[in-house]
């Protein structure tokens, strides 16, 4: 996998599978306060902003946007993540998620959620609101279709388009959108409709109804279309109304915009109401006889396209094909969703039947997902206690119980999988290697005595034939990590720094080992210390 070099503006708090999203300052004045504020936390490449798990520290620059960094690894080259969103917007989900959470408790209103992936959407996409009636189904992004006639209402983000029969049929949409506000980002529900604008307000504005999500923009719209309008003239003065000719006009007019938009219900419309309208000179009464042959023509027409849609969305489901099912399904919702018969309502609740039968799956593939991943990482941390519990014992004697370490290491490195770091695994082969695991364990305090003993000597055999510590390379004698602590005579390098290869200028690419130099000051310390204490003169 090749380094990503974008930038990391979003993480999370406390650990990898925490839902508590943070994004970074992006001004080097902001992130001295951020610092402060957040000096006891852990900064993490959350699970759930598709990261690697791994901790995230804060990068500080005057010159350029500060930004999350992971720690370089252990040779000191930089760490490969494969995480795909990384801009302010990345976490998105996770504020959708807290808001929508805190806006419905404070309604006495409880919720399940789920970051659901249909169809390998990338994680993010969709946030499933499920509520005891009914539920939302919130797009932040185009990688999901929205289906208008699930049992969840869609809320689509910005990016998400929505066609004209689709206004017109539902009257509104509901869009979302989230603000940058200092660390934070903040919800705002949108109300957009047929020929108005969209009209945005915050969650406290909104409430859920037995129609679904409601805005005030809503209620006026329901007015809007359940109340007539009320008369514009006073009274006693009669409304002046347009004559025969320049009604005809008109019509011949709707009737094309409703042609080009190919809305067969608006032209079905329009066609009754040139049919009705009279009064009119014979010049016009045959455009509009025309006109009328023409729409009947492009409706049968429509009649055609319409049975073929349908019975392709027939054989779709019958196939258990879900890309051309909810491609269809989208179609018909658009453009066939008046005047259904029996049979077609049968074939598109059998579509949206299959589509909510596959969610289900996906969502139960997800979290079968995500508690495998939890698991693993939960392998890993024992992988590391038993390690250290390991390191503390003499290697030299493998006791009963020291065996029984080891068989808890295998297991949980087992269930850690790809989480075991190369180190790790090279120092449990080694474990497992000492303990040898295909013998049966020893029984009894002599055998373990007996055990000892023969390790003791297999120990003065190896060390008969292996060369003594000062024969080996001087960065073999010291670990890392007290090395790392020291600044480099040689190349300069500071401490916390790999050593560089270009001695003169201190730069060039970084060192796998530690020049001599600074280790020897190391191992002359120890010399040093040791020649103090009696008895112990030797290295």
């Amino acid at each position: 996998m090749r380094g990503d070099r974008r930038q990391i503006q979003t993480a999370v708090l406390g650990g990898a599978d925490s839902e508590e999203p943070l994004m970074l300052p992006l001004e080097a004045i902001e992130l001295d306060a951020f610092r402060r504020r957040h000096e006891h936390d852990t900064f993490w490449c959350g699970l759930l902003l598709g990261g690697c798990g791994l901790q995230l520290t804060t990068k500080l620059y005057t010159d350029r946007v500060c930004h999350f960094a992971h720690h370089p690894g252990p040779d000191g080259h930089p760490h490969l993540c494969g995480r795909r969103a990384r801009g302010v917007n990345s976490a998105d989900h996770l504020y959708v998620k807290s808001a929508a959470a805190a806006w419905l408790h404070g309604r006495g209103e409880q919720a399940r959620f789920d970051f659901a992936q249909p169809d390998g959407a990338p994680i993010g996409s969709v946030v499933d609101i499920q509520l005891r009636r009914g539920g939302l189904r919130v797009h932040l992004d185009q990688a999901v279709m929205p289906e208008w006639d699930a049992d969840s209402e869609p809320v689509l983000g910005m990016s998400v388009p929505v066609d004209r029969d689709m206004l017109i049929r539902r009257w509104y949409v509901h869009r979302i959108r989230l603000d940058s506000e200092s660390t934070a980002r903040r919800v705002r529900i949108g109300t957009e409709a047929f020929a108005r604008p969209t009209e945005w307000f915050g969650l406290d504005e909104c409430e859920m109804t037995e129609r679904g999500l409601s805005t005030p923009a809503v209620e006026r719209i329901i007015r809007a279309r359940s109340t007539p309008p009320s008369s514009r003239w006073p009274a006693g003065k009669a409304k002046k109304v347009p004559d025969a000719q320049a009604r005809a006009q008109a019509l011949l007019r709707r009737l094309a915009d409703a042609r080009r938009f190919e809305s067969v219900v608006a032209v079905k419309r329009v066609c009754a109401d040139i049919a009705a309208l009279t009064g009119t000179d014979q010049e016009t009464q045959a455009q509009m006889a025309a006109a009328l042959d023409d729409a009947n023509r492009w409706l049968k027409g429509q009649a055609e396209v319409r049975r073929d849609l349908f019975a392709r969305l027939d054989e779709a489901v019958t196939a258990r094909n879900t890309k051309q099912v909810r491609r269809l399904l989208v179609r018909v919702n658009a453009t066939a969703s008046h005047d259904r018969t029996a049979s077609e309502t049968a074939i598109t609740d059998a579509a949206a039947g299959h589509l909510t039968s596959f969610a289900r799956e996906q969502q139960a593939q997800a979290a079968a997902q995500r508690k495998a991943r939890n698991g693993s990482w939960a392998g890993h941390e024992r992988v590391r206690r038993v390690l250290g519990n390991l390191r503390r014992r003499d290697p030299g004697v493998m006791t009963t119980e020291m065996r029984g370490l080891v068989e808890v290491l295998v297991q949980a490195a087992d269930e850690a999988g790809n989480c075991v770091t190369a180190g790790q695994a090279a120092e449990i082969a080694d474990w497992k290697e000492r303990a040898d695991l295909s013998k049966p364990a020893p029984a009894g305090p002599l055998a373990e005595a007996r055990a000892a003993a023969a390790q003791r000597m297999r120990n003065k055999q190896d060390a008969a034939t292996q060369p003594s510590k000062q024969e080996r390379p001087l960065h073999e004698q010291v670990a890392r990590r007290f090395w790392i602590k020291r600044n480099c005579p040689r190349c300069q390098a500071p401490a916390t720094k790999n050593c560089v290869a270009d001695d003169e200028t201190g730069g060039g690419m970084l060192r796998k080992v530690p020049h001599d130099e600074r280790v020897q000051l190391i191992i002359d310390e120890r010399k040093a210390r040791r020649r103090q204490v009696p008895g112990r003169g030797k290295l």
